[in-house]
């Protein structure tokens, strides 16, 4: 799914991310709660419009001003429930990614998903949907005929260097479900509950969802090296002690073999995430994940060649890593004809973008 904010707005780290504040008394969007086993962070969510008057308003609890990643994590959006015949549903047209990964998961809905590196699928709820950006990719995203009602979380992870120029591609599954006393969980990236999800990464990841019958405590064993948070989608939910606001997300830092995550008289669901540090400075700027102000313009400037809104003028092939071959193969691919119309990218910002995280 794209950003679709027509003026997306930069992020940048606060100097002091301990602190509730900017340093002009805006919030930072986190906040810290002690608890008995330390500190836990809540990511606060806002609400993001995404286009017109009917489109859809999501939920962005990352990345904030005080906390840009979570392990890899870099974007998490929740929607809905959604009536479709209210908001008109998902009607993304084709837009691009680089040098990251979406992650679709859903729990109520349809979407059918198109990219440029020949796939097609249609994303389920309780199925996992990875598209690969690596070195550039264009797809797109509609809710068919028949879904009424959408309901599900649009998550990113910044790929690390190495892999920052890999081919782009999708991955999808089904995990089994993991029944337990008041819980069950589907593990659909990395390792948990005793499940491993066969869908790889380029970093260490984890992600589950986990559904808590009313009054249930669960404690779950965690890599104690990775970061991670647990995005409130309903219920009273509790980590660790500390009330996880709706579409909020609990933070908690490396050095947790375990978290406990609670509910109270009404049933939950939460997703938890997490993963290895990506211990890297990203700059994310509308759909693309890179390092440095001018790769973004570059990248900007030719998916706007590329889908013919702009004039090519004496653009070259890229030197970069992503084409060092140097043949004029498009960047963000082909699409099949009779599709709709590709997304223009808006306009970089007059001031440089920053590196964060």
């Amino acid at each position: 799914m794209s950003n679709l904010e027509k003026d997306p707005q930069e992020v940048v780290c606060a100097t002091d991310p301990s602190q509730g504040k900017f340093s002009a008394g805006l919030r930072n969007g986190v906040t810290r709660e002690q608890c008995e086993d330390g500190v836990v962070e809540i990511l606060e969510p806002r609400e993001v419009p995404l286009g017109g008057p009917r489109a859809m308003t999501v939920h962005r609890s990352l990345p904030q001003r005080a906390r840009s990643l979570i392990g890899a994590w870099c974007f998490v959006d929740s929607y809905g429930p959604d009536d479709v015949a209210r908001t008109g549903g998902m009607k993304v047209a084709r837009h691009p990614h680089t040098g990251l990964a979406t992650v679709s998961w859903l729990f109520e809905g349809r979407i059918d998903h198109l990219d440029s590196a020949g796939n097609g699928a249609t994303v389920r709820p309780g199925e996992v949907n990875l598209m690969n950006a690596g070195r550039g990719i264009t797809h797109s995203e509609f809710s068919p005929a028949g879904t009424t009602t959408l309901h599900g979380l649009q998550l990113w992870y910044a790929l690390p260097s190495a892999a920052r120029f890999s081919d782009p591609g999708l991955e999808s599954h089904r995990p089994e479900t993991v029944h337990g006393q008041g819980y069950e969980a589907k593990v659909f990236l990395g390792s948990l509950f005793g499940q491993t999800s066969p869908v790889p990464t380029f970093i260490p990841l984890t992600g589950a969802e986990i559904r808590l019958e009313p009054h249930t405590e669960l404690e779950v064993e965690l890599p104690e090296d990775h970061e991670h948070g647990l995005v409130h989608v309903s219920g009273s939910l509790r980590l660790n002690g500390v009330t996880v606001p709706q579409e909020a997300i609990g933070f908690v830092p490396t050095g947790h073999k375990s978290v406990r995550i609670s509910v109270g008289s009404e049933p939950g669901i939460a997703l938890l995430l997490g993963g290895e540090p990506l211990n890297e400075q990203i700059l994310m700027w509308w759909n693309f994940v890179g390092r440095s102000h001018e790769e973004i313009s570059q990248w900007r400037e030719r998916y706007m060649q590329e889908m013919g809104f702009a004039d090519p003028g004496e653009a070259r092939p890229s030197e970069s890593p992503e084409n060092p071959d140097g043949t004029d193969t498009p960047q963000f691919g082909r699409f099949p004809p009779n599709t709709p119309a590709p997304l223009p990218a808006p306009e970089l910002p007059r001031t440089r973008l920053k590196l964060r995280g």
